[in-house]
């Protein structure tokens, strides 16, 4: 009985390790979004609010 308990959890913690290995669709575009010198979201096609990053 303990033994099936302890395969199962590892079987359920593999799986759970296969999730979090996974590239999610978007997140390319997310990361590019983000400005290179603040690190905050920019909004639209324009330049960052911080004045870091003119262009």
């Amino acid at each position: 009985m303990i033994f099936k308990i302890v395969t199962l959890f590892l079987v359920g913690m593999g799986v759970l390790a296969m999730f979090g290995k996974a590239r999610f669709p978007g997140q390319k575009r997310l990361a590019a979004a983000r400005c290179s010198k603040c690190g905050r979201y920019r909004i639209g096609k324009g330049p960052c609010g911080c004045g870091k990053n003119k262009g």
